[in-house]
């Protein structure tokens, strides 16, 4: 497998982004609309929630700002150290990260991440380029290039797709369409740069638009060396990535067709918890989306296509192990996304109903670059096909604000054979021989069911609670990983783990409750929740005898270093917690600023129900002030 992928598209990414960034540079950053667009410092943000508390959004920027659709804007502003994107959202009541690499870093929500968690980026779901999850979602929006964070706060609703919990969706900057024929110019720039590892960065957004037309083009570089502290330094802690696309869309007669082209490599990047680092990623995306007013109605329509090919080994920033022991996995994911839907005012409110559907395809081959007969086909050309329908109403409930929702969704699993080379010994090819003897497809129809509801008890008061049954399809390792090792979706544990053919779906039965106060020199808004998963995933004992190497598996894992592996398999759990967020003007200053105190603090808990046992990898208590 190649490192390069041909992307016909590169060279007019290349030609837009000088174009867009030249007419950026020949004007000043324009007094724009809407918050995409506005210059920001480096390294701050502002958080706002929306009226519905149903929302936080975090604002990338360090201006106060209101609008219609949120609350008063607290201007806080948070030192940025790094390129993790991640790290924004940990100002989020609830939200936490998993720190995987100074590129891999992923969300914790309330106990849950990984793909329990329904992060998009502009609205679309991504499928990371291999069984690490080297490059979780939130990879491919750097921070310099994003003009807000969305969180859902609780659940995601059945809008947004699947998901077992909250989500998140990072939204790009662009330009805006403006309400004059005159065409206009502005840009969205930043730089920054970091002592403890030599680190620089830059990017930002240019482009031109009027009442019917815009372009622009995205930018961003980022190049890192290894953290250094007085001791010494951290080997394995370098990283390099390259962002780069352009943006267009057209607007007529009520309708609205946008086209969305990015390119995204990122080279030599450490990954200290793995047993290998990033050797590069070469990543593609493109989205075409439109959006239509037919009277009352609003038709929402889209199309995204994201091609990622990786690489990782275990000898470029780490020392080398013997020319046996080397490594080089080559992996590769695509996937296609199809959305319909429709927006019209139904009893009192207003009703979306739709469709979404995708494709995905994962594989992976792990090599050793000393022996070419040397192969493993880890990952066999796995497939999933999911296809959904949801129905949404947003109304009022006499005093009551509601948000009520359902969705269905069926999936598909299916696994090709297991390659294996001729170099690799006698136990891992009976294990491939097994696998590929046996049923390699899986079929399963989920449902979800969602009612927010929320009710202002005074001018400063909201009262809010959320009852849903959230449901999460399996991952492909979950499944179909037939050959023991530490691939799992990013837990980076050091465990060794082997799929499980009889695994099912997650089903969660959720509850919220909550309120928000807000006046003019305070705010509080605390929540509690509880979550009673069925068939929980995770992973336990491969078999009773714990450490009698009994079995091919349990000799392959001892193989590969560890003797007792885990299986994936489900369990019955449930997760419980407290979060909230506060703040409070200390004192006002002459100049019309204000010295303020906020925090956001969080607890979270995690146990099975079938043993006394606790759940593996939540984030423990914190406060930040």
């Amino acid at each position: 497998m190649e490192k390069q992928m041909t992307y016909p598209l590169k060279a007019l990414l290349l030609a837009g982004t000088v174009l867009a960034l030249g007419a950026g540079q020949n004007s000043r950053a324009q007094d724009r609309q809407s918050q995409n667009t506005n210059t920001r410092n480096a390294g701050s943000h502002t958080r706002t929630t929306k009226p519905d508390a149903l929302q936080d959004i975090i604002l990338v920027h360090g201006q106060r700002r209101r609008t219609p659709t949120r609350d008063a804007i607290l201007p806080e502003r948070q030192h940025r150290s790094g390129p993790d994107t991640a790290s924004l959202l940990t100002r989020s009541p609830g939200a936490a990260v998993n720190r995987s690499g100074r590129l891999s870093s992923q969300v914790q929500y309330r106990g849950l991440f990984g793909a329990r968690i329904n992060v998009r980026v502009n609205n679309r779901s991504i499928a990371p380029g291999g069984p690490g999850w080297m490059d979780p979602p939130l990879h491919y929006a750097p921070a310099s290039l994003i003009a807000r964070l969305e969180v859902d706060r609780g659940i995601s609703p059945v809008s947004a797709g699947p998901g077992l919990g909250g989500g998140v969706n990072a939204v790009l900057k662009r330009t805006d369409f403006t309400d004059t024929r005159q065409m206009r110019t502005g840009y969205d720039w930043e730089a920054s740069a970091s002592s403890v590892d030599d680190g620089k960065a830059m990017g930002g957004m240019a482009g031109i638009a009027n009442k019917s037309f815009r372009l622009n083009a995205l930018y961003s570089l980022e190049d890192g060396g290894d953290l250094r502290f007085p001791g010494g330094r951290i080997a394995g802690t370098s990283y390099h990535r390259l962002h780069y696309g352009i943006e267009t869309g057209v607007r007529a007669r009520g309708q609205t067709l946008s086209l969305s082209l990015r390119k995204q490599e990122t080279g030599d990047s450490g990954n200290p918890p793995f047993p290998m680092d990033i050797h590069f990623f070469d990543s593609g995306f493109v989205d075409l989306a439109y959006d239509g007013q037919f009277g009352g109605l609003e038709i929402k329509a889209g199309l995204g296509l994201a091609d990622i090919a990786h690489g990782m080994s275990n000898f470029r920033l780490r020392p080398a192990p013997s020319a046996m022991r080397q490594r080089e996995t080559f992996a590769r994911s695509f996937k296609r996304t199809a959305n319909i839907s429709a927006v019209f005012d139904w009893a009192g409110g207003r009703m979306q109903v739709g469709a979404d559907t995708d494709y995905t395809k994962n594989k992976a081959r792990i090599t050793n670059p000393n022996r070419p007969g040397f192969f493993l086909d880890n990952v066999p050309h796995i497939t999933r096909r999911r296809t959904g329908a949801f129905v949404q109403w947003t109304g009022a409930l006499a005093r009551l604000n509601a948000e009520l929702g359902a969705r269905f969704d069926r999936h598909s699993f299916k696994a090709g054979k297991a390659g294996v080379g001729p170099s690799v010994p006698a136990m891992p090819l009976m294990l491939a021989r097994m696998y590929n003897a046996s049923d390699r497809s899986f079929h399963e129809t989920n449902s979800d069911f969602v009612a927010r509801l929320w009710t202002d008890m005074t001018p400063s008061i909201t009262l809010r609670a959320t009852l849903a049954r959230k449901s999460r399809a399996p991952g492909y390792l979950d499944r179909f990983a037939w050959l023991p090792t530490t691939a799992s979706a990013g837990l980076a544990d050091g465990n060794i783990y082997i799929g499980n053919p009889d695994i099912r779906s997650e089903q969660a039965w959720i509850i919220n409750a909550g309120f928000d106060y807000q006046s003019a020199r305070a705010y509080l808004r605390p929540t509690v929740y509880l979550r009673r998963v069925d068939h929980y995933i995770q992973g336990v004992a491969f078999d009773e005898t714990v450490g009698v190497i009994d079995s091919p598996q349990e000799m392959v894992a001892r193989m590969n270093g560890d003797p007792t592996p885990l299986k994936f398999a489900n369990v019955d759990a449930e997760i419980y917690g407290l979060d909230l967020d506060f703040g409070l003007v200390v004192a006002e200053m002459k100049d019309g600023a204000d010295l303020r105190l906020d925090g956001v603090a969080a607890w979270a808990r995690g146990k099975r129900r079938d043993i006394r046992d606790d759940l593996y990898r939540f984030a423990p208590p914190s406060l930040s002030l």
